[in-house]
């Protein structure tokens, strides 16, 4: 028995020694450059062949083939990669989705690539790097570890690379070149990706798809260190690798045996769906908000030219229309992704699983082999499958609430990768699993006209959750998740619906494409073929339905009228030059046709002239009068709403029970004290005020106020209600509506849209509140139907008010509502303001501006280490506010 134990120990560290050197290379890549490289199991692939190649093929020596292989392809790669892929994202400034998908087009572009260049067969024959013993595996991961632990802790550029992982900007501003730093981590992570797969290659089977998702398994190991700690790392990947082998020993009998025994051998898939799982703070700061651009309109005539493209294939034959029924159920599949990340703007790397769990229910129930249940016809079984699965859509939606960025990215990919490994590979999902077709649809030409209707109906139900009040709601949290809550929209339950709606999509997709093949085929649903089909959606356009349809297509007709990994390879390129277009191939196609179109110069006509001259002396005349008509207040400068004329009321009253108050409220970050006993009251029909310098604890107390920070200690009021631990969303339904300092409207949608977003999720049920606050805000002209996107910051404050005020608020919280505004916009704003609490609403306005805090507030409070130290009227106080400002 000792001897037995003894020798899986050495297997196991053997296997831990390959996943360490995959968790070293990731960290040191993430610290370098704050990329979390999914194309890493791709380059240890392409370097495994590629010695392979030089070896088997050239007939060069090891030594030689392994040191062109490991010291210049491999570090290569990764310069390259940074230099062409990363570099230019992030010098645009583009947010982590977009890195994220040009990573995982850089892994589907390999995967594309090596099938091209070396065939889909596995291959047998790669030569042995490091003998079998595993001795020299770990004193390989040891070493490099050590090494390059001694380099981050003691040398300069060790140094520089802290700073570089502490705050990028900061060290570039110190004189550091993190573009150096940066390429330097990249080709180190690049050179560990491809030890690892040189070292793997002559054990396990090299094929373009296995081995990339055999390396990225072992992510876990990187997501356990925290993306930080190489001994975490090093150590975590032994003891699992170690784990893992002892397990082996284990033959467990019963009906659970298979999947007891698949847990056995892929406790790396064990480890990466608890650390995803379990640890939310991986990746928390790439969880931002989505960079939303206005919406790219639909090319004329394109929905006409896809029905024709959809109708064409019935006047096809043979294999033509056998590969054709293919492409619709396929669309139906990508549909799904464009209702949970097009339409969401969630991350979902999983939805390969849940077309793989459709068509699995689907082969059970119309073979009567699902548990409990009998034999179904075709049709009938389709449906309950996508029953049966929407459900399961919880498995990501619910890790969806509290994770965003690469957080949730690893949290679905896992989540797919497990379903795979451990349902997939099971002996009811493998022995044979036949599916036909139903009854009167058994002919390629019947069943393609019932994938039509089917997808149809997944279009019609795309369209229903892309437009109206939930289409709006699910592009508010998309475009700024925090900004979507304080508008009153149930942001957990949204992501839990888009989610159980995609898992829907991709059952009823992943069923159609199995009864298009006649038989329940695991390879058809892998992870790799998930992440393909992500980035296709996502480089055609992720809020497109059109695009989804084309990816659809492309897809299936490139490999099967090319060679195997044409498709693979086109979308990786799509998917690398991402940042380049974020609005898809049309958006960049019409973008470089308007910049070729030639310039024509313009002359006007001498009714033209005329014109400009009376606009010129009318806006003359305008600014001679500005000043007396905002001593009178019967105007305002540069467009601004004209409030104050006759106080347009826009409240009832509020009753006098409806303060915001809190009490000996305490709040702590990481065990520093941000507040400390803070009280006040916020009266109905007053303005106040909250001033102090920066880290006085002004924000913190803001968001305590607003629901987005839970206080340690203390009571938020509103009224008599205790609602200190009541959601964000929930307090803006009661009516507690709040601003914020960076803007937080939502780029996609109009004006009114927006607008009507607070409308919709607040307490007003008035159908006339969305007109009078754009009336009231000046927004109710041409404007109205614009695009957030693009318009000026003073604009878009007063579309953020508007859409707060639209929901009837009780209390209004405005966090620096004068930052980015010209002197004429504050006065407007002023004005806005005062009329607000003459109606009888209650103002809380957090505010570094002296001069426009003494004109508005009735009370002002003086904060100062998270403390209030002063209260009273602003002529009493603002001199204390003063003092306080001038040591920051």
């Amino acid at each position: 028995m000792s001897s037995l134990t003894y020798d899986l120990t050495l297997a196991g560290l053997s296997v831990g020694s390959a996943a360490a050197l995959t968790g070293i290379g990731l960290v040191v890549t993430y610290r370098a450059t704050g990329v979390l490289n999914f194309a890493h199991g791709a380059i240890a692939m392409v370097c495994a062949y590629a010695l392979r190649q030089c070896v088997v093929e050239w007939g060069w020596p090891l030594w030689a083939g392994a040191t062109v292989t490991l010291l210049v392809l491999a570090p290569g790669i990764g310069m390259l990669l940074e230099r062409f892929v990363f570099r230019p994202l992030a010098v645009l400034g583009s947010d982590p989705a977009q890195t994220l998908v040009a990573s995982i087009g850089v892994f589907v572009l390999l995967v594309g690539g090596a099938v091209l260049l070396w065939g889909q067969g596995a291959r047998d024959d790669a030569p042995e790097l490091v003998p079998a013993d595993p001795w020299g595996r770990l004193a390989v991961a040891l070493l490099l570890a050590a090494g390059v632990g001694a380099v981050i802790r003691w040398t300069r550029f060790g140094r520089e690379l802290r700073a570089v992982v502490d705050d990028r900007r900061l060290a570039v501003l110190g004189g550091i070149d993190a573009d150096r730093v940066a390429a330097a981590g990249w080709a180190f992570g690049a050179f560990t990706a491809g030890l690892t797969g040189v070292l793997l290659a002559p054990y396990v089977r090299l094929d373009p798809y296995g081995l990339p998702l055999l390396v990225m398994e072992v992510v876990a190991v990187a997501v356990a260190a925290r993306m930080r700690s190489l001994p975490v790392a090093v150590a975590a990947a032994l003891a699992i690798g170690v784990a893992q082998s002892q397990l082996t020993r284990l033959h467990p009998s019963g009906w659970g045996a298979p999947l007891l025994q698949a847990v056995s051998t892929n406790l790396f898939v064990v480890a990466l769906l608890v650390a995803a799982l379990a640890l939310p703070r991986v990746g928390t700061r790439d969880a931002l908000p989505r960079t939303a651009t206005a919406r790219v309109p639909t090319p004329p005539g394109a929905w006409i030219v896809a029905v024709v493209l959809f109708l064409l294939p019935l006047g096809f034959a043979g294999s033509d229309l056998h590969t054709s029924v293919q492409v619709p159920a396929l669309a139906v599949v990508l549909l799904s992704l464009v209702v949970v990340t097009g339409r969401g703007g969630q991350l979902s790397l999983g939805q390969a699983a849940y077309a793989g769990l459709g068509a699995l229910f689907t082969a059970l129930l119309a073979a009567g082999r699902f548990p409990g249940l009998p034999r179904l016809p075709e049709l009938a079984a389709l449906a309950l499958a996508v029953f049966l699965v929407a459900p399961l859509g919880l498995l990501t939606g619910w890790p969806a609430i509290s994770r965003r960025g690469l957080a949730l990215a690893l949290a679905t990919f896992a989540v797919g990768v497990g379903v795979s490994r451990f349902v997939f590979t099971q002996p009811y999902a493998i022995s044979g699993l036949s599916l036909g077709r139903p009854a009167g649809f058994e002919g390629d030409r019947a069943y393609y006209v019932l994938e039509l209707s089917l997808l149809t109906a997944a279009l019609l139900a795309t369209w229903l959750l892309r437009r109206g009040r939930t289409g709006r709601a699910l592009a508010a949290m998309r475009d700024h998740e925090s900004g979507a809550s304080a508008a009153g929209v149930q942001v957990p339950s949204l992501k839990l619906l888009a989610f159980v709606a995609g898992a829907a999509l991709a059952a009823l997709g992943g069923g159609m494409l199995g009864m298009g093949l006649r038989a329940f085929d695991p390879a058809a649903y892998d992870p790799v073929r998930g992440l393909l089909w992500f980035a296709a959606v996502v480089v055609l356009g992720a809020d497109s339905t059109l695009g989804a349809l084309a990816a659809a297509a492309l897809l299936v007709g490139l490999d099967a009228g090319t060679r195997g990994g044409v498709a693979a390879a086109l979308i990786g390129v799509l998917a690398v030059l991402v940042g380049r277009f974020p609005g898809g191939p049309y958006e960049a196609l019409r973008a470089a046709a308007q910049r070729l179109r030639p310039r024509r110069g313009t002359t006007l006509t001498a009714l033209g002239v005329g014109v400009r001259g009376q606009l010129t002396a009318a806006g003359a005349a305008r600014t001679a009068q500005t000043p007396a008509a905002e001593e009178s207040g019967t105007g305002g400068a540069g467009g601004a709403p004209n409030a104050a004329e006759g106080r347009v009321p826009t409240h009832k009253p509020a009753p006098k029970d409806t303060a915001l108050t809190t009490h000996r409220l305490q709040a702590r970050y990481n065990g520093f004290t941000a507040l400390a006993d803070v009280t006040l009251t916020v009266p109905p029909g007053k303005i106040t005020a909250i001033v102090g310098p920066n880290g006085a604890g002004k924000t913190t107390l803001f968001h305590c106020l607003a629901g987005t920070h839970r206080p340690a200690h203390g009571q938020v009021l509103l009224g008599p209600r205790d609602i200190t631990r009541l959601p964000a969303h929930t307090r803006t339904r009661l009516g507690i509506a709040r601003t914020f300092q960076q803007l937080a409207v939502f780029p996609s949608l109009t004006v009114a849209e927006n607008v009507r977003v607070g409308a919709e999720q607040g307490r007003s049920r008035d159908p006339s509140a969305v007109e009078r606050s754009l009336r009231l805000l000046g927004l109710d002209g041409p404007v109205r139907a614009l695009p957030a996107a693009d318009l000026p910051t003073g604009t878009l404050r007063r579309v953020e008010l508007a859409r707060a005020l639209a929901g009837d608020p009780r209390v209004l919280l405005l966090d620096e509502p004068a930052a980015g505004l010209d002197t004429a916009e504050v006065t407007a704003l002023a004005r806005i303001l005062k009329a607000l609490a003459a109606d009888g609403l209650a103002l809380l306005v957090v505010e570094h501006d002296l001069d426009l805090v003494a004109d508005l507030a009735d009370t002002v409070h003086v904060m100062a280490a998270g403390r209030i130290v002063a209260s009273g009227p602003p002529d009493r106080v603002l001199d204390a506010a003063t003092s306080q400002e001038t040591p920051a």
